[in-house]
């Protein structure tokens, strides 16, 4: 098993994981009365917080809204189409080695 295919091992979950986090984490701002703190809801809420953190720096809430999120699914859906799709980098590099 090469390098390539073990990124592809990797990457491809992570990225999948990390974008249904955002995914809820979306689905949870919905609902103000939610402890981010509290079990289940803290299995969404830690792992995403260092990132949102860091976006809501850059990106001020529009309207009330906190659009990091929504950001972070593109993120993750874009990294992980340019690197693992049919065209993806990672792909490509497999069916080379």
């Amino acid at each position: 098993m090469t390098g390539v295919n073990v990124a592809i091992w990797i990457l491809g979950p992570l990225l999948a994981v990390m974008t249904l986090l955002f995914i809820i984490r979306i689905v949870l701002s919905w609902n103000p009365h939610v402890q981010l703190n509290s079990f289940p809801y803290n299995i969404a809420a830690w792992p995403t917080e260092p990132f949102l953190i860091v976006t809501r720096k850059v990106v001020a809430p529009i309207g009330g809204v906190d659009i990091s999120p929504i950001i972070w699914v593109g993120i993750c859906s874009l990294l992980r189409e340019i690197l693992l799709g049919q065209q993806g980098l990672l792909t490509m590099m497999s069916r080379v080695a």
